[in-house]
């Protein structure tokens, strides 16, 4: 008997009912599943766009691995374990960089601006010429200072590349005291002419950085050239990059860390990983209301099933046996649900990455035209599963009612 119970459940699936009305809300109770599970891999899968979209535009500025002081500000650059990265052979490029906090200023506009100093290696850790969105890349043209200056930054002070007029950077002397009588005096004062703007599409870096040579920002900052806050290192191609992370780890102790590109923006992906998570929760209370669907349709279908029930208990089926019968019923109709949800919300996706159907916009405020989307396996894997067990409980629950009365 224990065989004919799937070929039994699937004959009750399309066979004639006993009331149309049941045939009516199986295929609604299918039909429920299906668009939920569809929505849920669409939603998903434009959850996982966006992601990457936003990944792809910090890989734009962010290096492959980041070396920063596990305590304080600043590193030096001379100590023996961070020396050892330059020998390394797995190592393409290891880039310095210095960032803090200082006033800028451009005839009558001044504002707090992150001023970031890099040093000629610095083009070989980020691919700041894709990001270019005026003038050109330039930090230090052989005679004079210049910086290349966020969009966004660039626009609130008032300038762009074809500027002439000097950018003034200031910054307070950190090796000596405030003179109250005069301030200014306790400034360190730099100026640079603006080579180009780039745009890397998060506030961040276009309304607040600027980048100038790695000299300049030592001056200014009084440092030496041997401190830097930051190492930018790029892999060999090839170098599997959690291996190398772990290699360089070891190698530099606790003083330092070093960040992979999720680490450097772990707050961008904090967020977008529990808003991945709220939206599967969301999604999920949904697939429960469908849910009550299979409930319905199932408990007519045990009320139009009772002679049938009765046939079988004749033949030696027991009640455990029946009950599988019929939770293999209602577990169908999810399956068919989920499986019809999965390849609509599959095709939906696969449509729009390559036709682009539903727009965001045109103009240069819009990063791209279209909703980005990315279906990935796992999340495909996570919904079937999480639909099918939701099924499986909706079908559970009226199949235990089922008794056999003679």
């Amino acid at each position: 008997m224990a065989s004919l119970e799937p070929y039994i459940a699937w004959r009750y699936l399309f066979s004639p009912k006993g009331h149309n009305a049941i045939n009516i809300v199986s295929g609604i109770s299918a039909a429920a599943v299906a668009v939920v599970t569809a929505a849920m891999i669409c939603v998903l899968s434009v959850m996982n766009g966006f992601g990457a979209l936003v990944e792809h535009m910090f890989s734009e500025f962010d290096p492959v691995l980041l070396v920063v002081p596990t305590e304080g500000q600043t590193l030096r650059t001379d100590t023996l374990p961070i020396v050892s990265l330059y020998a390394r052979d797995d190592i393409e490029a290891v880039s310095m960089q210095l960032e803090q906090t200082a006033l800028i200023r451009y005839k009558d506009h001044q504002l707090p601006a992150r001023v970031m100093g890099v040093d000629s290696l610095f083009t070989r850790t980020a691919r700041i010429d894709s990001i270019i969105t005026d003038g050109f890349y330039s930090v230090w043209d052989g005679a004079f200072d210049r910086a290349v200056l966020g969009r966004g930054l660039a626009a609130q002070i008032g300038m762009n590349a074809h500027f002439t007029g000097a950018l003034h950077l200031y910054a307070p002397k950190r090796t000596e005291r405030i003179n109250m009588l005069r301030p200014d005096l306790s400034l360190q004062h730099e100026h640079a002419f603006i080579a180009g703007t780039f745009a890397v599409n998060q506030i961040e870096y276009d309304d607040q950085l600027m980048l100038v040579s790695l000299p300049l920002a030592q001056r200014l900052f009084d440092y030496d050239s041997c401190t830097a806050t930051a190492l930018r290192l790029q892999p060999k191609e090839g170098v599997k990059i959690s291996n190398l992370k772990s290699q360089i780890s070891n190698i530099l102790g606790p003083g330092y860390r070093v960040l992979d590109r999720y680490e450097q923006q772990s707050d961008f992906f904090r967020i977008l990983r529990i808003e991945k998570l709220l939206t599967i929760v969301l999604l999920v209370f949904i697939l429960l209301i469908a849910s009550f669907n299979i409930i319905g349709s199932l408990s007519m279908l045990i009320i139009d099933k009772r002679g049938d029930i009765r046939i079988l208990s004749h033949m030696g089926a027991d009640e455990p046996t029946i009950r599988r019968i019929f939770l293999l019923e209602g577990w169908f109709i999810s399956s068919l649900g989920t499986l019809s949800g999965l390849l609509v919300g599959v095709l939906l996706c696969l449509g729009q990455e390559h036709f682009g159907w539903l727009k965001l916009g045109t103009g240069a405020e819009y990063v791209i035209s279209a909703y980005p989307v990315q279906v990935q396996t796992p999340d495909i894997l996570l919904v079937a599963a999480i639909v099918l067990c939701l099924g499986f409980i909706a079908a559970w629950y009226p199949s235990r009612k089922i008794q056999i009365t003679q």
